[in-house]
């Protein structure tokens, strides 16, 4: 028997990460972006929030004390959410004992968990009647709970990944490899696949911001079942 199948197999493995990544690499990023574009738009056009980038709500927070103006509760919690909601998300990495692939398909499902609540809970309350309420800010908080998930979850089982709800950087690379490859003096390695990429990432966040856009508009508060539905297809395809 080959010494080298048992390692092969071995959850725990550096071997079977590195596998599991190559194989999720290839399409989850991408499906991740779609995820955040939409749930990035829903959460700004129905509750007033950027659910997806706390450096956006950093900085409407910042525009709105200088202006003297109220800033809404959602805007405040947003950032300590966040922060309990990546915290919250490696304590369940560390007290499941899963590694690789079984992490992942954890942390997916609990992501996938997060957006139903919020489908469940605007469709019920229906939260976009009043975006600074006390229903949207609760809508909010668990959609800025369920993107921290996200995050966190690609830094614990695809740590090479890019941001997939972060464009500045995508577009960055997108930018850097496309001038550097037809470059007669490239200031970097030579990666195919790093334009690739950052254009799957930002092609899939542009079509999540476009769909859901439509979807608010002929679905209203049911249009966070579309984000639902894709976090279910992820588990499924893990």
């Amino acid at each position: 028997m080959s010494t080298t199948e048992p390692t092969a197999v071995h959850a725990g493995t550096g071997e079977s990460l590195v596998t599991m990544s190559s194989q999720s690499e290839r399409w989850l990023p991408t499906l991740l972006s779609v995820i955040a574009g939409m749930v990035d738009v829903i959460g700004f056009l129905s509750l007033g929030i950027l659910t997806a980038h706390v450096t956006g709500n950093i900085v409407v927070m910042g525009a709105l004390v200088v202006r003297h103006n109220r800033v809404p509760p959602a805007q405040i919690l947003a950032i300590p959410v966040f922060i309990v909601a990546v915290a919250a998300t490696w304590l369940v990495a560390r007290a499941s004992s899963r590694r690789g692939i079984g992490l992942m398909r954890l942390l997916l499902l609990m992501q996938f968990l997060l957006i139903t609540c919020v489908l469940i809970f605007s469709a019920i309350t229906k939260p976009s009647a009043d975006p600074h309420g006390l229903m949207a800010t609760i809508a909010a908080m668990i959609g800025v709970t369920a993107m921290g998930c996200q995050f966190a979850l690609l830094r614990l089982t695809l740590p090479v990944a890019p941001s997939t709800a972060v464009m500045t950087g995508n577009l960055t690379n997108a930018v850097l490899a496309l001038v550097d490859s037809s470059s007669q003096t490239p200031l970097m390695e030579s990666d195919s696949r790093r334009l690739t990429d950052a254009l799957h990432l930002l092609v899939g966040f542009f079509v999540g911001c476009f769909v859901a856009a439509a979807a608010l508009m002929y679905l209203g508060d049911w249009a966070w079942s579309l984000p639902a539905v894709l976090c279910a297809a992820a588990v499924a395809l893990r």
